[in-house]
C-alpha cells in the first residue's frame, strides 16, 4: 500500500534517535511505553534514563522499594503509573520468570498495560502484528481519510483502530506502529502541521479538501470542577514537621503530605486545616501564619492549595488515615516523593533552613 510504504520511507529518514528505540529489550520498552503515557518524549526521557540506571533490569524493579520507585518518578505525574510499574516487576518476575508475557492475553495481565500499551509493547518488542491507536494515530488517519466525526465517540474510535488495522504493516509493525506516531509528533501536528513535507500528502483528503485545522474534531470537555484544599505545617518542639503518607490505592497513593484537606462551603480555610487534621490525626491543632497559596492543575479537576502554620493544642498524632506519619527535618523533605503542589511548598520550607 502506498500509504504504508511511503510512510515507512519516511520514518527509515527521518525517526529521531530516541534512548528506547532499537534497543530490542521488552523490559526497556515496557518501561518507555508506560512513561509516555499521556507524556510527551521530551518530558520523559531525562526520567527514562534516570530510571534505568537505578532500575536496569526487572529484577532490580521488582526488589525496590516502592518510595524509592516514586521518588525517581516525581514530577512527572501520574503516579498510578509508577506504582503499577513496582506491582507489574514483581509480577513479571514471581510468575512469568522474569519475561514479559508475549501474548495479549498474558500482557493485558500486567497492572497499568491496557488496549494501546499492549499493542505498542508486543508490536515494538516482539514483533507482532498489532496496530496502536493513540492521540498522534487518531490524528494523522483522521486527516488522510477526512473522518469529520467526533473522535471522542465509540463509532469514529472503532473506524479509526481498523484503517490502523488495515494500514498495518504485517513484517514491521513495531516500525510501522512507530513510524504513524513519528509522523503525528513531527509533522502532522494539532497545530501548524507541516503538510509540504508530508509523505502521505498526496492522498491525504484534510489536505485536499483544506479541512486541516478543523480535522480531527474532539467536542469540548467538561468544565473541570476547583477545589481549594488547606493544609498544615505542623511544628514539632525539636524543629520538625509532620508528613503523611497517602494510602496506596488513593489517588497519589504512595505519596508524601502535609495534612489537611479540602473547604467545605462558606468554611474559613483556618478551619478547614483544623477540622482536617482533627479528623485525620485526632489531634487538635491551631491554624496560624498563612505561609504561601499555590494553583495546581491535574487532568480532571484543579485545585488552589493553601498553607498554614499550625500548633498542636492537644493529642499526639497517630496515623489515622494515612498509611504512615513521619516527624522530619525541613531539609529532609527533600528526600521524600510529594505531588506537585505540596513539592513547592516543600522547596519554600527548605529554602528557609
Amino acid at each position: 500500500m502506498n500509504f504504508t510504504h511511503n510512510l515507512l520511507t519516511w520514518y527509515d529518514l527521518h525517526k529521531r534517535d530516541l534512548p528506547w528505540r532499537d534497543c530490542g529489550d521488552p523490559y526497556l520498552i515496557w518501561i518507555s511505553e508506560i512513561m509516555l503515557q499521556q507524556t510527551r518524549v521530551d518530558q520523559a526521557k531525562p526520567y527514562y534514563l534516570r530510571f534505568i540506571r537505578r532500575f536496569p533490569a526487572v529484577e532490580n524493579l521488582a526488589a525496590a522499594d516502592l518510595h524509592d520507585v516514586l521518588v525517581l518518578w516525581e514530577g512527572l505525574g501520574y503516579y498510578s503509573r509508577a506504582r503499577n510499574l513496582h506491582k507489574g516487576a514483581r509480577m513479571i518476575v514471581n510468575e512469568y520468570g522474569g519475561q514479559l508475557p508475549e501474548s495479549c492475553m498474558g500482557i493485558k495481565k500486567i497492572p497499568g498495560i491496557g488496549d494501546y500499551t499492549a499493542a505498542a509493547i508486543l508490536s515494538i518488542a516482539f514483533n507482532k502484528p498489532c496496530a496502536v491507536v493513540d492521540g498522534n494515530v487518531i490524528r494523522v488517519l483522521a486527516r488522510h481519510s477526512g473522518i469529520q466525526g467526533d473522535v471522542r465517540t465509540r463509532d469514529v474510535k472503532q473506524k479509526i483502530q481498523s484503517l490502523a488495522d488495515r494500514h498495518l504493516d504485517k513484517e514491521r509493525p513495531g516500525e510501522y506502529n512507530q513510524a504513524l506516531m513519528e509522523l503525528g509528533a513531527l509533522q502532522c501536528k494539532p497545530r501548524n502541521p507541516v503538510c509540504g513535507e508530508c509523505p502521505v500528502q498526496t492522498d491525504c483528503r484534510a489536505y485536499r479538501e483544506v479541512m486541516v485545522d478543523v480535522i480531527p474534531y474532539k467536542s469540548p470537555p467538561g468544565k473541570k470542577p476547583h477545589h481549594h484544599i488547606a493544609v498544615g505545617i505542623i511544628h514539632g518542639p525539636d524543629g520538625r514537621v509532620l508528613i503523611a503518607r497517602r494510602p496506596e490505592k488513593a489517588m497519589l497513593g504512595g505519596l508524601w503530605e502535609f495534612p489537611g484537606g479540602k473547604q467545605e462551603k462558606n468554611e474559613d480555610l483556618r478551619h478547614t486545616v483544623e477540622r482536617e487534621i482533627k479528623e485525620e490525626l485526632n489531634a487538635e491543632v491551631q491554624a496560624e501564619d498563612h505561609l504561601m497559596t499555590i494553583r495546581h492543575t491535574y487532568s480532571h479537576f484543579s485545585i488552589t492549595l493553601h498553607a498554614y502554620d499550625c500548633t498542636i493544642m492537644q493529642g499526639s498524632p497517630p496515623a489515622r488515615s494515612s498509611e504512615e506519619i513521619r516527624w522530619v527535618r525541613l531539609e529532609e523533605l527533600a528526600d521524600y516523593p510529594f505531588p506537585k503542589a505540596n513539592r513547592t511548598l516543600t522547596e519554600a520550607l527548605i529554602s528557609k533552613c
